[in-house]
C-alpha cells in the first residue's frame, strides 16, 4: 500500500522577509541615509527590481523624511519592507506632529510643495494613522517594471 508523503514548509525553509527600521533624533541628516537604506535592502532582494523602481521607491522615502523633518519637531522613524516575491516595498514613516500630510494645489510656478503630488504618482494606498504622540504614514511602491511608471 502505497502512502502519499506530504511535506509542508518548516519557518527555516521559509525565505526571511526583508525588513530595514531605524529612528533619528531629527529628520534632517536621515533623508540620505533613508535613500541609501532603500538601495540596500532593494539589493538583496529577489528577483531584483529595475533601476527605475528602485529609484522611484527611494524618492518616496526622500520625500516622506523631507515631510517628517519640516513639519513635525523632534525624531522620525523609517520602516521599510520588502513584500512577497519582492512585488512591492511598503514604506512607513513616523514623525510627532499630529498634522496629516496636505497636498498643496499644483503650481509650476511655486518651489516646493510638490513632494505627495510624487508620492501619489508613484506608490499606493497612502494611509495616515494618527498616534498618541504624532502619526503614521506608510505607502507601497510597486517593483515590477510594469508598476512603476
Amino acid at each position: 500500500m502505497d502512502i502519499p508523503l506530504r511535506t509542508h514548509a518548516t519557518t527555516q525553509d521559509r525565505p526571511t522577509a526583508l525588513r530595514y527600521s531605524r529612528t533619528w533624533d531629527t529628520g534632517v541628516s536621515s533623508i540620505g541615509e533613508a535613500r541609501d537604506a532603500v538601495a540596500a535592502l532593494l539589493a538583496r532582494a529577489r528577483p531584483q527590481p529595475g533601476r527605475r523602481p528602485v529609484q522611484d521607491a527611494q524618492l518616496v522615502v526622500s520625500e516622506l523624511i523631507t515631510n517628517a523633518a519640516k513639519h513635525a519637531p523632534g525624531p522620525c522613524a523609517l520602516g521599510l519592507e520588502l513584500l512577497p516575491g519582492a512585488e512591492a516595498l511598503r514604506i512607513t514613516v513616523t514623525d510627532t506632529s499630529p498634522e496629516p500630510p496636505r497636498r498643496r494645489p499644483p503650481d509650476p510656478r511655486r518651489v516646493g510643495g510638490h513632494g505627495l503630488h510624487l508620492v501619489a504618482m508613484l506608490s499606493r494606498g497612502l494611509e495616515v494613522i494618527r498616534l498618541s504622540h504624532g502619526k503614521r504614514v506608510t505607502t507601497t511602491v510597486p517593483l515590477d517594471p510594469a508598476g512603476s511608471g
